[in-house]
């Protein structure tokens, strides 16, 4: 078994049964809860706000990991953050000034993230390496759940790693997409330290062995 940390996104849950769904995880041992924040904008698709997450945190105590697919991420933070979320990840390129937001969020008392697209290169992100608590790797477009896993993401889990480790950073490196157990050794291997499933775990008939299966290398 490994030390790696594994986020259920709850967008591929059942949302009609939503509350029995997260207890659910939370039993068959998830770390964290992803939250996939998206506007319709900055990404295709339209998902949730507050009111929802508000409800989830009612139910469940797990740590609430919120990856902000919109064109204004600075809007969110401090709703998101008395809301009791702990992890938040933005895309640098939907703001004039990243690391502006970035210690904003951290003056939250949030860990702060980059999230990464699969077409931008991850020497985007060295020059705020070190402000970061961790990077967002998508591993497909984001936008929509259930797309298949890019394997050049791979390598720049790989690349990301060898750089937090030459400067000695304690930078977790999340993946986010196409994860399931064929991928996931691999991954791990590689270097990252948060994996995020949506439709492999949901889809599962046992998500405590899908859990399973994602956790060993």
């Amino acid at each position: 078994m490994s030390n790696i940390l594994i986020a259920p996104s709850i967008l591929s849950s059942d949302f009609t049964k939503l509350a029995e769904e997260l207890q659910a995880i939370t039993s068959a041992g998830a770390d964290l809860l992803h939250l996939d924040i998206m506007d319709g904008h900055y990404v295709p698709n339209l998902t949730f706000g507050f009111c929802l997450i508000e409800a989830i945190r009612k139910v469940s105590s797990l740590p609430l990991d919120a990856h902000l697919m919109v064109t204004n991420p600075s809007d969110y933070i401090d709703r998101l953050a008395a809301l009791g979320i702990t992890y938040c990840s933005f895309h640098p390129e939907t703001v004039f000034h990243p690391h502006r937001l970035v210690i904003q969020i951290k003056d939250q008392g949030l860990k702060a993230g980059l999230a990464i697209n699969p077409g931008i290169p991850v020497s985007s992100v060295s020059d705020l390496l070190s402000e970061l608590d961790f990077v967002l790797l998508m591993s497909v477009n984001p936008g929509y759940s259930g797309q298949s896993f890019i394997p050049h993401v791979l390598d720049k889990v790989s690349q990301l790693k060898s750089e937090i480790r030459s400067r000695h950073l304690s930078v977790q490196i999340e993946v986010d997409g196409g994860i399931n157990q064929t991928n996931a050794p691999a991954l791990i291997r590689a270097g990252a330290d948060i994996l995020v499933s949506a439709s492999y775990i949901f889809s599962a008939a046992d998500y405590s062995q899908a859990i399973r299966n994602l956790k060993h290398v």
